[in-house]
C-alpha cells in the first residue's frame, strides 16, 4: 500500500499484507538509486503489517521504497513493488 501520510515530515507509516510466511525486505532509495535505509530484512509471519519509517536524518526530496516478499515454503512465489514518497521539511 502507499505510505501514509505522503508527503511526510519526518515519519510515515508503510503498510502491507502477507498471505504466506515470507522473507521480507523493505528498502528506501534516493533518486540516484542509492539505498539510504533498510527498514526490514527478515522472516515474517502472515498478516497485516505496519512499519514506521523515520527520515529524521534525510533531506527533503523524493524517495522510493521497495518491498520484496519471497515465500519461505515456495521461493518461486515472489512479490516486488516500488512506490514513491515525498519528504518535506
Amino acid at each position: 500500500m502507499q505510505n501514509y501520510p505522503n508527503p511526510f515530515n519526518p515519519s510515515t507509516t508503510i503498510a502491507y499484507d502477507l498471505s504466506l510466511r515470507s522473507h521480507v525486505r523493505l528498502k528506501i532509495y534516493n533518486v540516484l538509486g542509492q539505498v539510504v535505509a533498510t527498514v526490514i530484512d527478515g522472516i515474517e509471519e502472515p498478516g497485516d503489517k505496519r512499519v514506521q519509517f523515520n527520515a529524521h536524518k534525510l533531506s527533503s526530496g523524493v524517495y522510493f521504497y521497495q518491498l520484496e516478499a519471497t515465500s519461505v515454503a515456495d521461493p518461486a512465489r515472489h512479490f516486488r513493488q516500488v512506490k514513491k514518497m515525498l519528504l518535506v521539511r
